[in-house]
């Protein structure tokens, strides 16, 4: 039977990286309450609301699909830094970031409606902000980008390129890191073949570093 997965998300970064892996899917986005708890930790957060996602789709999804949620979040230490109210906001997370590492976390979560299987993976990743300028900064939140973006960044803008001397998974800083997808989808034994490396070189310029680990089950991202 061919895969078929409902995307819990209307992400058009995580449209785009599903349709560069080829896999069939619908977009149904989750409609959940994304409030921090009181002291919660980034990690935690994005596994839960990705399980939340899962399960609200999954409560009335056709049976035969899988349900598929995913969810991002630009750490700064503990600080959680969602996507800006408007510019000025955006700019205090840019000037916040530059020339420094902070991490990027991305949740998925697969749910069977079937039988209630559930898996999770976590990908959390170190992310090198290089020192752009007050200038380039203006220019990029003038450009309207960042105030759709977690963190107020995207690094694959070409144009701002805020990210340099980056080692880990680019998919996953864009919202679906796609080798842990395959890898959560090998759980249960529904992983398609998939180059997903090549798909990195081609549509990223991206030769990741990281595939064969986090294809060996290794925690990295």
């Amino acid at each position: 039977m061919r895969l078929k997965i409902t995307l819990a998300s209307n992400s058009p970064r995580r449209r785009q990286l599903m349709g560069w892996l080829g896999i069939a899917f619908e977009a149904r986005p989750a409609d959940i309450d994304e409030s921090p708890l009181p002291g919660e930790l980034p990690q935690p957060y994005v596994l839960r609301l990705a399980e939340s996602k899962a399960r609200a789709i999954g409560a009335c999804s056709a049976q035969d699909c899988l349900v598929l949620a995913a969810d991002t979040i630009v750490a700064d230490g503990v600080a959680l830094l969602g996507k800006p109210a408007d510019a000025k906001e955006a700019r205090a997370m840019l000037a916040s970031l530059r020339g420094r590492l902070h991490q990027v976390h991305t949740a998925l979560a697969l749910f069977n409606p079937q039988d209630g299987t559930l898996i999770t993976e976590l990908c959390s990743t170190d992310v090198p902000m290089r020192a752009y300028t007050d200038s380039e900064m203006d220019a990029y939140i003038a450009s309207g980008d960042p105030l759709d973006k977690a963190g107020a960044y995207a690094i694959q803008n070409v144009e701002f390129h805020p990210v340099e001397h980056f080692s880990g998974c680019y998919a996953s800083v864009m919202g679906l890191p796609m080798c842990h997808l395959l890898r959560a989808l090998g759980r249960l034994d529904k992983a398609p073949e998939i180059d997903v490396a090549q798909i990195c070189r081609k549509k990223l310029n991206y030769d990741c570093p990281i595939f064969e680990a986090v294809r060996k089950g290794e925690a990295i991202g």
